[in-house]
């Protein structure tokens, strides 16, 4: 049987699918997502990707050997968390149970139980492991943001920094001098603004956003011309001009908008292990999920959480934060600490004529 990297979303096994390292090139079609004429591995003629979930499975036990107060909020199908949690297949979980069975047919027929009924891993009830390895320690993220609203705004206990930073590392993303960005600002008439005007506001003027706290001016910039006036949440008949961003220099910036689908297997290498990495699922997917969401009552106490993630990452020397634009699919954004990193080199200005919405009814 066959497989192929459209199976996968892990960039460490689609190498290994398309680099052909393993088993040499070879065109044929796929039995499990049915891509046909792909490189495609060969399952059976070699272990490399096998070995690799090894690893994954082994931090896992069947409930029938986890301790009766275990919470069965942390136990799930096989199938389903890999689905769910790990971001290495491109399958649904029926299609990534049969092709789990097959590419590590021997393990299933040792410990069928691992595939077959629900599982979970013991750490989840270890507190003092928690305490040790998890982001959140023993907290959940509600925790962290009422401790920073709360109670004490600067050294929060709630949150494991060291453990943030192990993590933070494998989320480094390169931008080259001369890449070009957006940032967008409604004005008055068609007259629009000059380059000159289309930088942050000056400290004295700053307000508090996601990423920078109050007398703080950072800029904030967009992948493109499109993201840029969702962002502002531009509406019609708005005049809004666009101004186009060059940077000055290499940078080297956190990508949160990734930092929830980092390889677990670059672990070994990177300071974390299979069991450090299932624990912080949830307060990854959260940093990720919080840098973006947008707030629509602008309370500066709900910045405070990823302010503070914000300035730990400024303080380790990092030029920005990437993070994904809720108000535009598929569209990134970039804060940038030091705005003189990148100059406005052209401005146009635009009259706003429609907007156009996607729904879904909820009932």
């Amino acid at each position: 049987m066959n497989c192929c990297s459209n199976c996968f979303a892990d960039p460490e096994i689609i190498a290994i699918i398309d680099g052909s390292k393993t088993n040499g090139r070879r065109i044929g079609n796929c039995d499990f997502c049915g891509s046909r004429n792909v490189i495609v591995y060969e399952i059976g003629k070699d272990r490399t990707i096998e070995e690799l979930f090894d690893g994954i499975f082994d931090i896992y036990s069947p409930v029938s050997d986890l301790p009766d107060d275990f919470p069965r909020i942390h136990t799930d199908l096989i199938k389903n968390i890999l689905f769910n949690n790990w971001r290495i297949f491109n399958l649904k979980p029926d299609g990534i149970y049969r092709l789990l069975t097959a590419l590590c047919a021997e393990r299933y027929a040792e410990q069928p139980e691992l595939f077959d009924s629900p599982v979970g891993i013991r750490q989840f009830n270890d507190s003092a492991y928690l305490e040790e390895n998890s982001i959140l320690r023993n907290n959940c993220w509600d925790d962290f943001a009422e401790g920073i609203k709360r109670k004490n705004r600067f050294h929060s206990n709630y949150i494991n920094l060291d453990k943030l930073l192990v993590f933070l590392n494998c989320a480094t993303k390169l931008y080259k001098k001369g890449e070009v960005l957006y940032r967008s600002r409604i004005c008055p008439d068609e007259c629009g603004f000059k380059p000159s005007n289309m930088g942050p506001p000056p400290e004295n003027m700053a307000k508090g956003g996601r990423v920078n706290p109050t007398g703080i001016s950072i800029l904030y910039l967009s992948d493109s011309l499109e993201t840029t006036l969702y962002e502002i949440r531009a509406g019609v008949y708005d005049f809004v001009t666009v101004g186009r961003f060059k940077l000055q220099k290499d940078i080297k910036v956190i990508n949160l908008a990734g930092i929830n689908r980092i390889s677990p297997f670059i672990g070994v290498d990177k300071g974390f292990d299979f069991v450090q990495y299932a624990i912080n699922f949830e307060p990854l997917r959260m940093i990720a999920q919080e840098i973006a969401k947008p707030l629509r009552n602008d309370n500066a106490l709900d910045y405070l959480p990823t302010q503070y993630i914000s300035d730990f990452i400024r303080s380790k020397n990092y030029d920005g934060i990437e993070y994904i634009s809720t108000m535009r699919k598929s569209g990134k954004n970039l804060a940038v600490f030091d705005p003189k990193l990148f100059r406005c080199i052209s401005t146009k200005t635009y009259d706003i004529k429609t907007i156009s919405y996607t729904y879904d009814p909820i009932v």
